[in-house]
């Protein structure tokens, strides 16, 4: 599977970029994350990191591999390793036994005092079956969470409440938070 993947940054290869070069949003985000995460910050964490926060859907090691040619193989595991291990990314198995990476969305709650204590896992992911792309369903946007999107529907009969969900109206109501989600071109 590969997926396009544009890297809007350009990527530094030192741990302290020289400062009179101008930093993109993402790289600037992705450092700054890095230290609240208590984490070493490299250059090759900053170009994988800023990948994963600015990628639309999960990527895999060959994806990133594909775009940092001068990276070593070895290089590209360690940092996606230790960015998950520090809750700044999340590992979703494939059904092809291919990891793919994303950004964390808990990451925020897994920094705390204690640093080996991080936030679980704990969102859905969605894999389209048109263009195999995996994307996170983690709450963000105007959809929400599945069980709040996919929550039963009251209505009021003959001055009776009565509770329903029909599968026709579940998936109607799952079809519009994806679109919400991932944008007006999902059907």
């Amino acid at each position: 599977m590969t997926t396009d993947i544009k890297l809007k940054t350009s990527a530094h290869t030192s741990a302290t970029p020289n400062q009179s070069e101008p930093r993109a949003p993402g790289a600037t985000l992705a450092e700054e994350q890095l230290r609240m995460a208590l984490v070493r910050v490299t250059g090759a964490r900053i170009k994988v990191l800023t990948v994963l926060l600015e990628a639309r859907c999960a990527v895999s090691h060959q994806d990133m591999q594909d775009l940092f040619v001068e990276m070593d193989r070895v290089t590209l595991y360690r940092a996606l390793d230790c960015l998950t291990d520090a809750g700044l990314a999340h590992k979703i198995a494939g059904d092809d036994r291919v990891f793919l990476y994303s950004a964390g969305a808990e990451h925020t709650e897994s920094i705390s005092a204690d640093p080996t204590l991080h936030a679980q896992h704990q969102h859905g992911h969605f894999k389209c079956t048109r263009c195999t792309k995996v994307f996170c369903l983690d709450g963000s946007g105007e959809a929400g969470f599945l069980g709040d999107v996919l929550a039963p529907v009251k209505s009021t009969q003959a001055g009776k409440e009565t509770t329903t969900a029909s599968p026709a109206m579940l998936r109607q109501h799952l079809q519009q938070a994806l679109q919400d989600s991932l944008g007006k071109g999902f059907e």
